[in-house]
């Protein structure tokens, strides 16, 4: 069966308090999309990956490439002006049968076990989503009052997201619809159960100028 990745990185520096796009901010010596791309190369070297950028980063990826003489084979998406529209651009580069992981360009820290339980699942299932349970008390806020909510029933949802990949073309026919906050979201609109495995906690995505240091810290540790 074959194996794909879709690489969705379409996001700017404005959290992080600069110009350039937070997946091309260094980190330990080269781009943070590059290690994301590398963990699925180390993953599986014969997986086929599909990075989707914005149109107007395009050129400045190339000369990053260049750069940092990066070779991983990858083949190159325009995206579009919505995450779901990025999905859908990368996803018509894959073919059926086989299986295809949508993963965030800023999650580097994805550890290749999380990668191996997702396809393992979704070629059983159809579909696997990584989640880890939040460490924290958890409540709800309803108007004037909060209520305090079980954090063992509460999951936190993280990528790679891995699925069929004719279900997850199936399900980017879709409309759009504002509730989508994931792919599993979209793919759950059409009456599927979404099954979850053991994510890891290192896998963090890079947002704000914090994560980018905790995130050179966990780098050592992830196998």
């Amino acid at each position: 069966m074959d194996l794909y990745v879709v690489i969705v990185a379409g996001g700017s520096g404005k959290r992080m308090g600069v110009d350039t796009p937070k997946q091309f901010l260094e980190l330990a010596g080269k781009p943070v999309l590059m290690h994301t791309i590398e963990r699925f190369r180390k993953f599986n070297e014969s997986i086929e990956i599909i990075t989707v950028l914005p149109d107007n980063q395009l050129r400045y990826w190339n000369e990053l490439m260049k750069k940092y003489s990066f070779d991983v084979p990858h083949t190159l998406v325009k995206g579009g002006s919505k995450r779901f529209n990025s999905v859908k651009h990368g996803l018509e580069f894959i073919s059926t049968p086989g299986l295809v992981a949508i993963h965030d360009g800023v999650r580097p820290l994805v550890r290749i076990e999380t990668i191996q339980r997702c396809f393992e699942a979704a070629e059983k299932y159809g579909n696997a989503i990584p989640v880890i349970s939040p460490d924290d008390s958890l409540r709800f806020e309803d108007g004037n009052k909060s209520i305090p909510i079980n954090r063992m029933q509460v999951k936190k949802v993280q990528t790679p997201q891995v699925f069929d990949a004719a279900l997850i073309k199936k399900a980017y026919m879709q409309e759009y619809d504002p509730a989508f906050t994931d792919d599993a979201t979209v793919v759950e609109k059409m009456g599927e159960k979404i099954c979850m495995v053991e994510g890891n906690r290192e896998n963090i995505k890079i947002t704000n100028p914090e994560d980018l240091f905790i995130a050179q810290t966990l780098l050592s540790f992830i196998s």
